[in-house]
């Protein structure tokens, strides 16, 4: 059910995806990770949710400093599980460089996902709500660490699916919006490979 894949770059760390759906402790989750009981960095990607119950910008930053590396994402802005990778894969990139734009490497998989440089606007846009229903978790783990993905499992009051069904979570129209994906584009290529542009390319001036 879960995907686990090497970074092709960075050999010793590998990462490994869960995805749920039916998620009925949103709240919970949330609360466990500001308190460091989920190890890792919260991610929303999706917009279909009401703002006043966003987390705090600034408290998540700050609480996700003290984390492990996973990132929990409600997945209907994911289209497939490489645009997770590629968010993570520079993410250590930048982590090992000294030249990530947050403060940890959990943060900027959240922030590496947004298709704009509005770090807050990442995390009001990706950060998980108490509304949300469907959870991608990603962690990032040197090889020689024993992961336990059972504990992470446990946390989650939701359906586990296979993280290869992700696209049938997508909110495509919301998807196109977010990043300004041409029909033009469609001829030319797939809708990951415009997200996926978007995602690598908005460094450049």
């Amino acid at each position: 059910m879960h995907l686990t894949q090497e970074l092709e770059l960075f050999p010793e760390y590998t990462v490994t995806q869960l995805l749920f759906k039916d998620v009925k402790n949103a709240t919970e989750l949330r609360k466990m990770a500001v308190n460091g009981e989920i190890k890792g960095a919260l991610i929303n990607p999706s917009m279909v949710r009401a703002r006043n119950k966003l987390i705090n910008v600034s408290d998540y930053i700050n609480s996700i400093r003290k984390f492990t590396m996973v990132s929990l994402t409600e997945s209907t802005m994911v289209v497939d599980a490489f645009q997770i990778l590629v968010a993570a894969n520079k993410a250590v990139h930048l982590h090992k460089n000294g030249k990530m734009k947050t403060r940890s490497l959990y943060s900027e998989i959240i922030f590496n996902l947004s298709p704009t440089n509005n770090i807050s606007e990442a995390f009001k846009r990706f950060g998980i709500s108490d509304s949300d229903s469907a959870v991608h978790i990603v962690l990032i783990h040197n090889k020689d660490e024993t992961l336990n993905i059972e504990d992470i499992i446990e946390k989650v009051d939701g359906q586990q699916m296979a993280v290869d069904r992700v696209s049938d979570l997508t909110d495509v129209a919301k998807i196109k919006k977010l990043y300004k994906v041409a029909p033009q584009e469609e001829k030319c290529g797939s809708l990951l490979d415009a997200v996926v542009c978007r995602m690598a390319t908005k460094d450049v001036a």
